[in-house]
């Protein structure tokens, strides 16, 4: 999966980022080499500036508190934001899911 290879990957963003940037629910990146969390987020900063420090911290570049990030149905919140996501991530098959998080009881 990485190497210099050139990956389109398919991201879906929750309604109050998709407001700001202005898009769908759905946006295509191109990814060169390892598709990560890390390289993802940072093509969406990169193509969407007014997402910067929305996602993530920009100092400390740590997960806003109520983002989740989903590839094939599995929680990759908690891992490593440079661990390899799934193959069909990186063929764009699944999208990468960037989900609010609801708190409350």
């Amino acid at each position: 999966m990485s190497g210099d290879a050139v990956h389109r990957v398919r991201v879906v963003l929750p309604y109050h980022l998709r407001n700001l940037a202005r898009v769908g629910s759905e946006i295509e990146l191109e990814i060169a080499g390892a598709v990560t969390v890390r390289s993802i987020v940072d093509a969406v900063e990169a193509r969407y500036p007014m997402l910067l420090g929305t996602i993530r911290d920009q100092a400390t570049k740590q997960r806003r508190p109520f983002l989740r990030f989903f590839a094939c149905e599995e929680d990759w919140s908690h891992d490593s934001i440079d661990a390899e996501l799934p193959e069909a991530v990186a063929q764009g098959k699944e999208p990468l899911l960037i989900v609010g998080a609801i708190a409350g009881g």
